[in-house]
């Protein structure tokens, strides 16, 4: 199956592999850590922007070191190490890595997009005992050269002791290169796709919805069933592969099922 969510995983290795050649007693490496890994099921477009839908797997990855017990996490939120963490603030590193976009017939004509990833800043905080707002601002690596500006807000309840429901908007900004990268289509482009040309500029990309169902099986194992809705704006919504042979409107539902490992180093 056809990967086209994306695996938070790069920035956290990289961080590692920089702080291994200091490790030692006492060392910001030392301490408590933990790996979280699992797996998504879900129903999502052929690719951003798509009116097809397809049935895809995905592999969740998320490597970190232990602080206070998080009251909320989404499973939009890419993999953070958190420089600042008092269990109400937290803030600091995230990163993802971007799947490649293949032609296919919609994309037929179009330049591939390469694999790549982002790098950035989180910063999170609650502004009730029930609600946490997040906000990400990432820029690419090889597959754009653009920015990328991620804002969510999420309410959650605890129906029982081990299952919650969350849900809340989402908002979405990015750079005139990421959307070049992701909705341009140069003249060459276009004499080969069949779209008008189309060259666009920065701002919003998309508003939404999102929500989910998360239960807690055991300590370290949770199952969640989650559903999401986001309609494309700005540049996004204007570019002529859109308009001419996608939707706006951009539904995801899926299941997944992640389990926690808690180590020393």
């Amino acid at each position: 199956m056809r990967i086209v969510r994306t695996i938070p995983l790069l920035l956290a290795s990289g961080l590692l592999t920089v702080s291994a050649a200091n490790a030692g007693e006492g060392s910001w490496l030392s301490g408590d850590w933990y790996l979280t890994l699992g797996a998504t099921g879900l129903v999502a477009p052929d690719f951003e922007g798509g009116k097809k839908y397809m049935l895809s797997a995905q592999p969740i990855i998320s490597l970190g070191k232990a602080g206070p017990q998080a009251r909320f996490s989404s499973r939009n939120d890419n993999i953070s190490l958190a420089l600042i963490d008092d269990g109400s603030v937290r803030a600091g590193l995230t990163g993802k890595i971007l799947f490649s976009r293949d032609s296919d017939d919609e994309l037929k004509g179009l330049d591939p997009v390469r694999w790549g990833g982002e790098a950035g800043g989180f910063f999170e905080f609650y502004p009730l005992d029930w609600v946490r707002a997040r906000a990400e601002l990432r820029h690419g690596i090889r597959a754009h050269n653009g920015f990328v500006a991620d804002i969510a807000a999420d309410a959650f309840y605890d129906v029982t002791p081990t299952v919650r429901i969350s849900g809340g908007p989402r908002i979405s900004f990015a750079s005139a290169d990421y959307f070049d990268a992701y909705y341009g289509v140069n003249a060459t482009e276009a004499a080969a796709s069949g779209l008008s040309e189309y060259h666009p500029g920065g701002g919003l990309k998309s508003t939404g919805l999102g929500g989910a169902v998360t239960w807690k099986v055991t300590a370290p194992m949770t199952a969640s069933l989650f559903g999401e809705y986001s309609r494309l704006m700005g540049p996004a919504a204007d570019s002529s592969l859109v308009k001419e042979r996608g939707d706006r409107n951009q539904f995801t539902v899926g299941v997944s099922t992640t389990y926690r490992f808690d180590f020393s180093m």
